[in-house]
């Protein structure tokens, strides 16, 4: 079945070839503009080797050669494989070789990692530079390729046919490649959009999240499908979004829950004027029910609508809708929950026999539906692990109540949420254990009032070792990202066992969560 993802750009050519499309600092491009340009990309990648099927990296700042590349990419037959900036060079290196990336997009900022990838991966062949300045020795300029690009007509997609590789953490220790269809993806911006209604008229959408996560691509392609402006933000800064929602007289914008703590308790928020501001969608972790009040105090005018889902299911599939957060004698159960799902999606909960259990009952979150991934790439174990019996398991524990709305009550899967970035304890756990003076180690969330929740490692020594929390944390960050590092660490004699011989972490989360109803913040 013909499903492809750059169907918007053709209506709104054809509908709207005026009207503002993208806007990225001084940049202002109109539909028709946009989609010349995509058609240019798309033909320069073919120039550049790009085939059927070829993924294209890129890893920079949000802004308007994002949303040009994810459209260009697909609009030459190539899959994107957008690179966490937040990694560090031996974990890009790993993303790019894993499926054989070959041609890379670079801003100014990463721009200087060129060099060091270039000798870390094996399959790194053209980096092309997508800033505004000089083009770098032995880089490609992005403005110029466009340029003498003839712009080709866009290739011919079907549903089933991959669009992404999302790069995700692995509970093995090494990220692993979420594989998405132009179904899978196509369906979850229309399921979206169709289950939280919009108005179109006026309409314009701030994106500060990272276009490298699904949500910010998800969101991107939401606004192309509903032709309205998208005025894309370098990256999350407080004051920049208060003012391009005043400017811009924006009316929607998505945050995860640490990013609206921050915006609303800024010193200048009373600063501006926010009256145009219809709807705050929000999501990538559990909210706290005190924050999201304060919110909606600090915003009285906006609505607010919550999403739940992950990179495997393209990713959107409950939604607490926004007459939920209306006052009223239920208010204070269904803030709690992850809301209900959305049209594309089943949702079932399952004990370990994958039976499913009764309302109520605590078991696996697990989904069904056209947006759930093709699977891992080059994982088959992993793949039929997490979609056996045609159902994707969430690795999040949770209940559904009478009413069909989900609760998430805790991460079955080893994995912690901080600032609403994943991160896998074995990860973690894999970089601590180089350390010749560790011999044990467990990695879990706390609870932190700033991250959501923080990185914490229990370190059990080797006897006569020396080494601080310092010399542990500055380890981690040679060999991981700075945002999976520990923030804090504890020494103990030993970590708890079962008779097995089995890590209890739970054992060493209690102190930390007691009193709480739910174990994920």
């Amino acid at each position: 079945m013909h499903m492809s993802l750059t169907h918007p750009l053709h209506k709104g050519r054809r509908e709207k070839p005026n009207d503002n499309a993208v806007v990225s600092g001084n940049t202002r491009l109109s539909f028709g503009q946009f989609a010349d340009r995509v058609a240019r990309l798309g033909a320069a990648l073919q120039r550049l080797g790009m085939r059927s099927g070829d993924r294209v990296g890129m890893m920079s700042l949000n802004s308007h050669r994002f949303v040009e590349y994810f459209f260009g990419t697909w609009w030459g037959g190539g899959v994107i494989n957008p690179v966490n900036i937040r990694w560090n060079p031996k974990e890009v290196a790993y993303s790019l070789d894993d499926c054989d990336t070959r041609i890379l997009l670079v801003d100014d900022l990463f721009a200087p990692m060129a060099a060091e990838l270039r000798k870390l991966s094996t399959s790194l062949r053209t980096v092309v530079y997508c800033g505004d300045g000089a083009v770098p020795e032995g880089m490609l300029g992005y403005e110029s390729l466009l340029a003498e690009a003839t712009p080709i007509e866009d290739a011919p997609h079907d549903a089933d046919e991959l669009a992404a590789i999302m790069y995700t953490g692995g509970t093995t220790g090494r990220p692993k490649g979420v594989m998405l269809t132009h179904g899978n993806v196509y369906t979850n911006a229309l399921s979206s959009v169709a289950t939280v209604p919009r108005d179109r008229r006026n309409a314009s959408v701030v994106i500060a999240v990272p276009m490298f996560h699904v949500a910010g691509c998800g969101l991107s392609l939401q606004s192309m499908l509903r032709l309205v402006p998208q005025h894309v933000l370098p990256m999350f800064d407080e004051v920049a979004i208060l003012q391009s929602i005043q400017a811009a007289r924006a009316t929607e914008i998505f945050l995860v829950p640490t990013m609206i703590k921050r915006v609303i308790e800024h010193p200048r928020f009373a600063e501006f004027d926010l009256s145009s501001l219809q709807m705050m969608l929000y999501g990538a972790a559990p909210i706290d029910v005190a924050l999201l009040e304060q919110a909606m105090r600090a915003l009285p005018q906006t609505s607010f609508s919550q999403a739940y889902g992950m990179s495997e299911l393209s990713p959107t599939v409950a939604v607490l809708m926004p007459h939920c957060h209306l006052p009223g004698p239920e208010r204070g159960r269904m803030l709690r929950s992850a809301g209900t799902p959305v049209i594309a999606a089943e949702i079932r909960i399952v004990d370990a026999e994958d039976k499913e259990v009764p309302l109520g009952q605590v078991g696996e979150i697990c989904a069904r539906g056209p947006t759930v991934m093709k699977g891992y790439w080059n994982k088959p174990k992993e793949t039929e692990a997490a979609l056996r019996g045609g159902w994707m398991h969430t690795g999040d524990g949770g209940y559904m109540d009478e009413h069909g709305f989900l609760y998430v009550v805790d991460r079955m899967k080893d994995m912690i949420v901080s600032g609403g970035e994943n991160v896998y304890s074995a990860e973690v756990e894999n970089a601590i254990a180089q350390l010749p003076q560790v011999l044990m180690s467990a990695v879990i969330g706390v609870p932190d009032d700033k991250w959501g929740e923080r990185v914490h490692a229990v370190i059990v020594k080797r006897e006569g070792a020396d080494i601080d929390a310092d010399a542990i944390i500055a380890h981690c960050r040679d060999q991981i990202a700075g945002y999976k590092c520990p923030r804090s660490v504890e020494f103990r004699n030993e970590l708890p066992l079962s008779a097995a011989g089995k890590l209890q972490k739970f054992q060493l989360r209690e102190p930390y969560w007691a009193g709480r109803d739910r174990r994920v913040a």
